[in-house]
């Protein structure tokens, strides 16, 4: 298949809004890892999601402020609420986040049972509609991005724990919304995990392995006419892979 204007209509934000993506979760998925909390991604992320189920079956507008501003105020909470289990059960914390994970996840099926285009709308949370991304949301979405950056390495581990959660919850619920839960699970976790050992330069080596997971797996998805999502994170995966065996490690 030639990469024609139409193609390139699809792929250009596409890609962006993946370059956005990948700029703001590498390094708090770093930070993820470090901190032994991988699955505090799905379950913010998931509990973000369940807002905007509430939003939709609340008949709120699905590209109105009501919808951002609840799925941020429900992963707002999930992140108040972790940071609290962390400091009073820290060795549990892990599984505490998976419960807060299948809690939002059964609840958000639950909300969506009576609706008809409820698998739809289930799928879209998890798998994302990247390629189908507006081009108009990106420059509110890009400034977001760039709000929790500066945060970040502005202030790094000067925000404490609280404040890591809740900067985490911000992004997650930027994320989600434009890219869908695997694709923010696997742009958290492969790029890092992938750089795990890495002692020099392991910042820009992950964040090219995000980049390249994003436009290898549009561009392959574009080409063999499959979803988007699930190729980008094989892609990753891939990339990663090869990655991890590059010299330069411990």
């Amino acid at each position: 298949m030639n990469f024609d204007a139409a193609s390139l209509a699809f792929l250009v934000p596409a890609l962006i809004a993946g370059l956005l993506v990948t700029a703001t979760l590498v390094p708090l998925g770093m930070q993820v890892i470090g901190r032994g909390i991988v699955f505090i991604d799905l379950a913010i992320a998931q509990i973000a999601g369940l807002g905007v189920i509430l939003a939709d079956a609340l008949g709120w507008e699905p590209q109105g402020w009501a919808v951002q501003v609840s799925a941020l105020a429900a992963a707002l909470a999930a992140a108040v609420l972790l940071t609290w289990t962390e400091r009073r059960w820290p060795e549990v914390q892990e599984a505490i986040i998976g419960v807060a994970f299948v809690l939002a996840s059964s609840a958000a099926v639950l909300l969506l049972a009576g609706n008809p285009h409820g698998g739809e709308h289930l799928k879209d949370l998890l798998v994302g509609q990247i390629l189908w991304v507006s081009p108009g949301r990106l420059p509110l979405d890009a400034l977001s991005y760039a709000a929790i950056i500066a945060v970040w390495f502005g202030l790094g581990e000067r925000i404490g724990r609280a404040g890591f959660y809740l900067l985490f919850a911000c992004a997650v619920t930027v994320s989600v919304q434009l890219v869908g839960l695997y694709l923010v699970f696997a742009t958290l976790v492969i790029p890092a995990l992938a750089t795990y050992l890495v002692t020099h330069r392991r910042l820009p080596k992950a964040y090219a392995v995000g980049t390249l997971g994003y436009a290898a797996g549009l561009a392959a998805s574009v080409a063999a006419d499959l979803p988007s999502g699930p190729m980008i994170v094989c892609a990753m995966a891939a990339i990663g892979a090869l990655a991890a065996l590059v010299p330069g490690r411990k």
